[in-house]
């Protein structure tokens, strides 16, 4: 039988359940809306996003008549955490699936009935089930997948005649010679290799080791199948993959300098022509055209660590119901038009605004079944991002991962930060913050 998971303490789950009732109880408007024929709608999205999703949504409006009050929130979590102060959520939030457990826990959202939208048979069973909540209910409705790909300047490997990194070993070489061998021909030693978010921020040094993690063979926390999980961060799989990544940060070039320090918001490398590898989501395929062109960003099939491990870490999107909203049938019908393939289409194609805003595709690998990536895009990259998915590991979403998110990151920047640090003994300290965490949420066995 599933062990449900008490959040927290038993204080904790009543103030969730009390605030769950206070939300639906401050909302308007009946189940179809009441006299509100409007939804408002928050996704966290910059400029470049907003102007991919504003197309989805006038479509929809032209096809229902359902008004969008449409607000791309760039500090997410922060203006939610104000809105549920004020007892009124937004009726619909797309973000990260990785938010599913921290939301739930926190009373944010509504369960879903997977049978009652409609086109749910359109998306794969394993994809809806990584949307259940510990308690064996659905929380979201899948909107977008990806997975992380490595990005290369195409006409610096070549210039400098180099082939395409296959092994980790290559891609050291690569950064190296992006360092040292003036790839960009001006004559200037400017140029790294790698752009890396290492900083502990939210969580960023983990979000960037991860895949390497999965590629020789590490992991992070196992399902045990009844609602529990088993810390596994400790093994010698994963000592052999923070050594490695550790090395990139301890030779000169192989990593831009201060990246330890760097948040995505601060690694403009790659676009501003100053670093030639990326691992990043393939989202950046448009970005990173527009500022280097097309022809020179490459991206390959992700290099094989020990064992010829090529896993990559997966992302995601989800579409989640506000628990102050009353709105149902109108979350629904968005919900049941964001997954036609019209609207997943829509959300992957690259447009330009009239302010001059070039969309960044908000849907990278569609959730559904029935919509090819590389047929919509003509770009045969795109296979290689979906081929990316297919092999993949995420983060799980059932539970609050947040806390284990950040307990590997603040010891992942401690180790990548020291040439000469403790790896066994940092490996150790992380399994130690997982089992308290697993203990604190109830997710031991």
């Amino acid at each position: 039988m599933l062990k449900t998971r008490t959040i927290r303490s038993g204080l904790a789950l009543a103030i969730t359940v009390a605030l769950v009732g206070t939300l639906a109880a401050c909302s308007s408007g009946d189940s179809s809306g009441g006299d509100d024929k409007g939804l408002e709608v928050w996704t966290r999205s910059g400029p470049e996003a907003a102007a991919s999703y504003q197309p989805v949504f006038d479509a929809f409006t032209k096809k229902t008549g359902i008004k969008i009050d449409y607000k791309p929130i760039l500090e997410f979590d922060t203006q939610l955490q104000a809105r549920a102060g004020q007892k009124d959520l937004p009726d619909v939030l797309i973000n990260d699936a990785g938010s599913l457990g921290n939301y739930v826990s926190q009373g944010f959202l509504l369960p879903i009935d997977k049978s009652s939208i409609e086109g749910s048979d359109q998306i794969a069973d394993k994809t809806w089930d990584e949307n259940r909540g510990t308690d064996g209910k659905y929380y979201g409705v899948p909107w977008s997948r990806q997975a992380a790909v490595t990005i290369i300047r195409k006409d610096w490997r070549e210039k400098l005649g180099l082939p395409v990194p296959k092994t980790w070993d290559d891609l050291s070489a690569l950064g190296e010679a992006f360092a040292t061998q003036d790839p960009d021909g001006d004559g200037v030693a400017d140029t790294y290799g790698m752009v890396v978010a290492g900083s502990a921020q939210s969580g960023y040094a983990l979000r960037w080791a991860a895949s390497y993690l999965f590629q020789a063979g590490g992991g992070l926390l196992k399902d045990n199948g009844d609602g529990t999980y088993k810390s596994v961060v400790n093994s010698p799989e994963a000592a052999t993959a923070v050594e490695w990544m550790r090395k990139q940060f301890c030779t000169p070039g192989v990593v831009v300098p201060g990246s330890i320090n760097l948040t995505t918001a601060d690694t403009p490398f790659f676009g501003q022509g100053t670093a030639g590898i990326s691992l990043t989501g393939p989202y950046n395929i448009s970005t990173f055209e527009a500022n280097v062109g097309a022809d020179n960003v490459e991206v390959i099939p992700m290099p094989a660590g020990p064992g010829g491990g090529v896993t990559s870490l997966a992302e995601g999107e989800n579409i989640y119901f506000g628990a102050s909203s009353k709105k149902t049938d109108l979350q629904k019908q968005l919900a049941e038009f964001l997954i036609t393939p019209e609207a997943q289409e829509l959300a992957m194609k690259v447009t330009t605004n009239e302010a001059g805003v070039v969309s960044q595709p908000v849907v990278r690998i569609p959730v559904n079944k029935t919509v090819d990536v590389a047929a919509v895009t003509g770009d045969p990259r795109w296979t290689v991002a979906a081929d990316a998915y297919n092999d993949s590991e995420n983060f799980p979403y059932a539970i609050d991962f947040l806390p284990f998110r950040q307990i590997a990151a603040d010891e992942l920047n401690a180790m990548l930060s020291d040439c000469n640090s403790d790896i066994p003994a940092g490996l150790k300290k992380i399994d130690d913050g997982f089992v308290a965490e697993l203990k604190n949420q109830n997710l031991s066995q």
